[in-house]
């Protein structure tokens, strides 16, 4: 029997679930981009203020691409499950915030009515680097960019995030209605300037005053998101039904520990998010460049060295005393890059960051966070990296993470077999791997030479580009485990 509505009552009594009226939940939130991470920290930290008693708070999903988790929702009555796991201890709770559900592509006016209903005062987005079709490396909107284009020529039909952001404004702004705060909760530096930018940007390509009033009118606050949601397996679905008595089609699984960290700037009011342990303040800019640079940095660098070296998920990696003396050293290249925030100190954040890496409840697959690198290591690496140099500081371990984006991207592992490269930069990135890796120079220097990853001043650097390339150059000779102990400190050999 299927997880629903009418089924809720079949659940066990170990099992959370909404304890208020759901009919009488009104939506206040519209969030564009249904995925897993939405569903396990945002919708999770807004069901505690629902169970609370703040009704007007319940959300509009929807996926701006696939159909799929909506057509696996749909059914349940939007209830899914959030399994939390660490070791052998598993805790469930159904979920009951998302009170609607749309597919952007199926019907855009639908969602563009749901964005500006005058209840909705916040409109929150968890769409990956990716989807902001933005230059990484300089953080502007890429205008020649076939989404954005077409955004321009039809915005009354959008495709992409800040698409549907600027006409819902747009209409808003026509009808009176106020505007609603925009919040960004993807892995971007400074998100909510980023992506007021982005939006205002757009705009004012179609109504120069129109951009304008975005850029001066409508909040967009930063925020740092932290929680570690590998996808889900149907193992994971096996087991939660399990534990459910009751079949859920699209459950999430996540780990204990969750951070929100918010710039408190919401004219059209917000929820009480305190509630579930959220942080207000002033500044979110030091929680951020933390969390970025040293959880994001390192999750990154661990994929691809741990992917070529043949561990399948963070937790065999980060458990791998090779690879866990390497996230030592790297850590200790990053921290003189990041101002620790009030109370925090960094040490303890690494060595938490160790234990919550080799959580193996999570099956977390270094292939799923190698996605989409191009886009995310300038804000990842790069950035850490350019302040390296600035300070005159050696950066071994963060050019061996670099390289080993390069290594991943040439589409084949150590052992001859094809990987599954994917990335807006692919038709690039294939175009530079395509003479193969037998001269590592010359591969690194035409990767290098792709400007939307690098910048202008990276490749320029002579420091910069004699680290990369020899790191390259000892990957291709001695395979990543090899790399990274001679990084570490340790021996390479014995069991992975």
């Amino acid at each position: 029997m299927r997880l629903s509505a009418a089924t809720l009552h079949r659940l066990p009594a170990s099992v959370a679930r909404p304890g208020y009226p759901r009919e009488a939940v009104t939506p206040g939130i519209v969030h564009l981009g249904l995925g897993a991470f939405h569903r396990a920290h945002q919708a999770v930290m807004t069901e505690a203020v629902l169970a609370a008693g703040g009704t007007r708070w319940g959300i509009v999903a929807a996926s701006l691409r696939s159909p799929a988790t909506r057509d696996a929702l749909a059914p349940q009555d939007a209830l899914y499950t959030v399994a939390v796991r660490e070791g052998d201890d598993q805790r469930l709770q159904v979920i009951g915030a998302i009170r609607a559900l749309h597919v952007a592509p199926e019907d855009p006016e639908a969602l563009l009515r749901a964005m500006c209903h005058p209840a909705v005062r916040i409109v929150t987005l968890t769409v990956t680097e990716k989807a902001y079709c933005h230059d990484p490396a300089t953080g502007a909107l890429d205008e020649a960019h076939p989404e954005i284009r077409h955004d321009l020529a039809e915005p009354g039909r959008p495709r992409t995030a800040a698409g549907f952001l600027v006409e819902a404004l747009r209409r808003r702004r026509a009808a009176g209605i106020a505007a609603f705060t925009v919040l960004c909760c993807d892995n971007l530096p400074a998100n909510g300037h980023l992506l007021r930018r982005i939006t205002s940007r757009l705009a004012a390509l179609g109504d120069p005053g129109l951009g304008a009033w975005i850029a001066d009118e409508v909040a967009f606050p930063c925020t740092m998101v932290d929680r570690i949601v590998p996808a889900t397996t149907d193992e994971d679905r096996r087991r939660i039904a399990a534990g459910l008595g009751l079949r859920d089609a699209w459950p999430v699984v996540c780990e204990p520990y969750s951070q929100w960290v918010i710039e408190d700037r919401f004219p059209a009011g917000r929820p009480d998010w305190e509630r579930a342990g959220a942080t207000f303040t002033d500044d979110v800019a030091p929680f951020e460049l933390m969390k970025l640079r040293m959880l994001n940095g390192a999750h990154s660098a661990l994929a691809y060295l741990g992917y070529l070296a043949g561990h399948e998920t963070v937790a065999e990696a980060a458990s791998d005393p090779v690879f866990s003396a390497f996230l030592a050293r790297l850590w200790h290249e990053i921290m003189p890059t990041v101002p620790a925030p009030r109370g925090v100190d960094l040490g303890d954040y690494a060595a938490r960051l160790l234990d919550r890496f080799r959580n193996a409840a999570l099956r977390h697959r270094t292939a799923q966070i190698a996605m989409d690198g191009s886009q995310k290591l300038p804000q990842r690496l790069l950035g850490t990296i350019r302040d390296a140099l600035a300070a005159g500081r050696s950066f071994p371990c963060l050019a061996l993470g670099v390289a080993g984006w390069m290594r991943y991207v040439a589409g084949v592992d150590e052992r001859g077999r094809p990987i599954d490269v994917r990335d807006p930069l692919l038709p690039a990135l294939q175009a530079a791997s395509a003479p193969g890796l037998h001269d590592a120079r010359a591969f690194a220097s035409r990767l290098l030479g792709i400007e939307a990853v690098f910048g202008r001043d990276l490749p320029r650097d002579g420091r910069f580009r004699s680290a990369i390339e020899q790191a390259l150059a000892r990957l291709v000779g001695e395979g990543a485990r090899a790399a990274v102990a001679a990084l570490a400190g340790t021996a390479a050999a014995g069991p992975r």
